[in-house]
């Protein structure tokens, strides 16, 4: 018996009886139970996650990301149309040119990025060891240095260069990753973003990008001039070899014109002939201009600035996912647990599968000073209702226990389904919470496993149940006042055989009937039904049994097993007791 806790609150709940097919709506107040229930594992959960994510928040390295903006200038011609379409055709080629290999070398060489620890990691990662473990490339390293140490001095330097190319080939990897490209809307603005560990160092990537992405198309045109220039050199050396024949031939014709026409025809073919050298020698002037100062088809219109914050990680982003995930996976797991949770946390769970009248649940509470609550002792002489713990909410208890027995006298057992229920507590208090209402009431000790009314009311008594199987005429003396409507019987000493199963056998000298000639109620303490077969022996002398569970620690089968079995036995189950429960399921 758990003596040292005090129950109130208590909630008698009359349910109706459990619908014969179909599954029951769900409501808000299952909702809201569901989460009174489970709210702590999904409040731990939620925690993990944020945990997690304030972790990487604190622990990641920031990073920064600059942003330089250029200006294109398409150079194209022709209708209004194929203008725009060819302006967006340009605009596309200028940014795959600027995330090329040769803009962003460029880049590493100049700043030096293929010594830089950020670009350049010399120790793989757990990641990448697993990754080239997975792709067979585990033993490249190894055949590397074996074929450096194997090499002579003559083959030092081309493995150096070997491995400086793969410096450089990694850096400029790393910066592709942390470098972006893209064009504004659809003007002719193009922003390359350089993401870094530092500030300055993100705008010195950025302006630099921006820088080599202009000195590429300067040596792209200007290589394209070069290339034109020197066509049409070999154009104006076959033009001059042309116009100089057709000159010699008209001034041969000339000093002997014999036909007027085909001097018209030399004549015409000499002019055009000069026409062709004169422009492809000023096309060659200017194609020699552009080499010598080429100018660029982009310009740089926003330099890149200090980032006053960090881009990455997002603080507040990631602790929005993290307690968002978190709440996900924490109903989730609460809801596996709720639905494989056998224990009993709700009337309803007893009343459906047991069709019992009434669930009563009772709340844990303590006494004003902090101490338990304890039972009466023996021989107090007070007589006033004040002498007894008249607890809140057992009343609603006593009042529907004593509405079963219809107005007759009855003898009423209560058992726990486990040790420890409280079943000897709650037997004490209905006892003195019926003869405070005015019934000569008889509170026994059956309780052979675990007597805890006898040792906390009475722990000299010399005579008790035992002895009273024997002689009926101790029931005078071994049934103790406790109140001038109470009084208790304690168990006394057993030897062998239990006194609830030798009341079962009908042959001691002590009945129901007789006593209940005397008292208008009866309560009778019995052992666990776990702990004892004493509750199948005695619960068919009895009127009705009242089963004791305990919140969140009996399971549903094991309560079942219990009312199944006492019925099975011919016992009356008049209703429920859900023990220990907390006082947000209690209200």
């Amino acid at each position: 018996m758990t003596s040292s806790t005090i129950f109130s609150g208590v909630s008698p709940i009359s349910l109706p009886p459990a619908p014969t097919g179909g599954n029951s709506p769900l409501t808000l107040r299952d909702m809201l139970f569901f989460i009174r229930m489970r709210w702590l594992w999904i409040a731990a959960t939620t925690f993990a996650f944020l945990v997690l994510a304030g972790s990487y928040v604190l622990t990641a390295e920031p990073t920064f990301v600059a942003n330089t903006q250029l200006v294109i200038v398409p150079q194209v011609s022709g209708s209004e149309a194929q203008r725009a379409f060819a302006e967006d055709a340009f605009i596309e080629g200028q940014l795959e040119i600027a995330k090329s290999s040769d803009v962003v070398g460029g880049t590493v060489t100049a700043l030096g990025l293929d010594t830089d620890p950020d670009f350049v990691d010399q120790t793989p990662s757990l990641q990448d060891r697993a990754k080239n473990w997975l792709m067979g490339a585990s033993s490249e390293p190894d055949t590397a240095s074996q074929e450096a140490a194997g090499a002579g001095p003559r083959d030092r330097q081309p493995q150096q260069q070997i491995e400086d190319g793969r410096i450089r080939d990694r850096a400029i990897a790393t910066l592709l990753n942390m470098m972006g490209v893209r064009r504004i809307g659809s003007s002719t603005i193009i922003e390359i973003s350089a993401a870094a560990s530092t500030p300055q160092k993100a705008v010195d990537i950025a302006d630099t990008l921006a820088r080599q992405y202009i000195q590429k198309n300067i040596a792209m045109k200007a290589n394209a001039s070069r290339q034109y220039s020197e066509w049409l050199t070999r154009f104006v050396s076959e033009q001059q070899r042309g116009l100089a024949e057709a000159a010699s031939a008209l001034a041969s014709f000339t000093s002997n014109p014999r036909d007027q026409f085909k001097l018209a025809e030399l004549q015409s073919a000499t002019d055009a002939r000069r026409t062709l050298y004169e422009n492809t020698l000023n096309q060659l002037t200017e194609a020699k201009q552009r080499i010598t100062y080429p100018v660029s088809d982009a310009t740089i219109v926003s330099r890149a600035t200090l980032p006053l914050s960090k881009a990455r990680p997002r603080s507040t982003l990631i602790i929005a996912f993290a307690a968002a995930v978190g709440l996900g996976v924490g109903f989730a797991l609460a809801l596996i647990r709720h639905a494989g949770d056998r224990r009993i946390v709700r009337p309803n769970q007893i009343a459906d599968a047991g069709g019992l009248p009434f669930v009563t649940l009772l709340a844990t509470s303590r006494t004003s000073n902090g101490h338990s609550a304890r039972f009466l002792a023996a021989g107090t002489g007070n007589s006033t209702a004040a002498a007894y713990p008249v607890i809140p909410g057992m009343v609603e208890l006593s009042a529907t226990v004593v509405g079963l027995r219809r107005k007759r006298r009855v003898v009423i057992g209560i058992v726990a389904v486990n040790p420890g229920g409280g079943a000897s507590t709650i037997a004490c208090e209905l006892a003195v919470l019926s003869s405070i209402s005015g019934a000569q009431t008889l509170l026994i000790d059956a309780a052979a496993q675990k007597s805890s009314l006898s040792k906390s009311i009475a722990p000299h008594s010399s005579t008790g149940l035992v002895d009273v199987l024997d002689n009926g005429e101790l029931i005078r003396t071994a049934a103790l006042p406790l109140t001038p409507a109470l009084k208790f019987l304690p168990l006394g000493k057993v030897v062998e055989v239990s006194p609830a199963i030798r009341l079962s056998s009908r042959r001691t000298q002590l009945s129901f009937a007789e006593l209940k000639k005397e008292f208008d109620a009866i309560f009778v303490d019995i052992s666990a039904f776990s702990a004892s077969p004493d509750a199948n022996a005695i619960a068919p002398e009895l009127d009705g049994v009242l089963v004791v569970t305990s919140h969140g620690h009996t399971s549903i089968d094991d309560t079942m097993h219990v009312i199944e079995t006492l019925r099975n036995v011919g016992a009356e189950i008049l209703g429920a007791i859900i023990n220990h429960a907390p006082k947000r399921i209690e209200s």
